[in-house]
């Protein structure tokens, strides 16, 4: 049998095995996990001026998966939140406190929804209205009224009415930008990349009356040449997907957000440290 360093010593006596140091750190570490479901943990993990920024996808009454909530699961995070007296703020005002342009008297959060599924308007928006809570969508315009699956742009007038709902960009038709980086000539990128950009960002201004100043990266991938496109498409925010908590000082175009499952708000900080990023295909419509 091979022994790590570190992980199993010889006790003294042939045959027996006591655990190292690094055995003992890792049982420490598991016990502090386990410790950490008490719901208190999340404000202990985000530390002081730590802003949650969730992210859900498609809500069902009773079908959970990587990126769909069961209400039921929603709403004991929401009570949880409220619970443990973070304010759920507009997402523009969340950016605002990082920013260190507004102040925060207390523990905040935000709540954001991508990809435009119809799931948002039949079951998260009655949820909205009855707890004024207010959420972000990020769309890509290529499915609104057009995909089975998304939802259309009468709904979203309706829910923009109620002063509880926003809306922003999620490119045109959510592209994985790495593969189109591989696939075409440096500057056919660059021209696919500013495309994505710019008419998401006018579509959704124009069919909407609402100001688009804001991003979520597909897939959470951001490099140096994205995120300095989207200062030229006239973003002041874009959004990652993972990374944990988001911190005052962290980079205007690449915000961490949480992944949001059926998992408890303390396990979605701890699913996901710093620098994890997921990358769930969405449904989408053809380009």
């Amino acid at each position: 049998m091979m022994l790590r360093a570190g992980y199993w010593q010889y006790a003294g006596r042939p045959g027996i095995l006591r655990p190292g140091p690094h055995v003992l750190a890792t049982l420490l570490m598991v016990a502090a996990a386990f410790s950490c479901a008490a719901p208190s943990c999340m404000a202990e993990t985000t530390g002081t001026g730590a802003v949650p920024i969730l992210v859900y996808h498609r809500f069902d009454p009773v079908r959970r998966g990587p990126t769909t909530v069961t209400i039921a699961a929603f709403e004991r995070q929401l009570d949880w939140l409220a619970a443990h007296r973070y304010r759920i703020v507009p997402l523009q005002q969340a950016v605002d406190i990082l920013q260190d342009i507004a102040a925060s008297d207390g523990p905040v959060a935000a709540i954001t929804a991508d990809d435009g599924h119809v799931s948002v308007y039949t079951q998260l928006y009655p949820i909205i209205l009855r707890r004024h809570v207010p959420v972000t969508l990020f769309l890509y315009p290529s499915a609104i009224s057009r995909a089975s699956y998304a939802l259309t742009w009468a709904q979203l007038a309706e829910m923009l009415r109620s002063g509880l709902v926003s809306v922003q960009s999620h490119t045109y038709w959510h592209p994985n930008f790495r593969v189109e980086r591989a696939r075409l000539a440096p500057d056919a990128y660059r021209a696919f990349v500013a495309d994505q950009l710019a008419r998401s960002k006018a579509v959704l201004a124009r069919r909407l009356a609402v100001p688009i100043d804001m991003l979520a990266w597909p897939f959470g991938i951001a490099d140096p040449e994205l995120r300095a496109a989207a200062r030229r498409a006239g973003y002041r925010a874009a959004f990652g997907y993972g990374g944990g908590a988001a911190r005052p000082g962290v980079d205007p175009m690449d915000i961490p957000r949480i992944p949001m499952s059926d998992i408890s708000m303390s396990g979605a900080i701890a699913e996901h440290p710093p620098a994890a990023r997921l990358t769930t295909m969405p449904e989408r419509a053809a380009p």
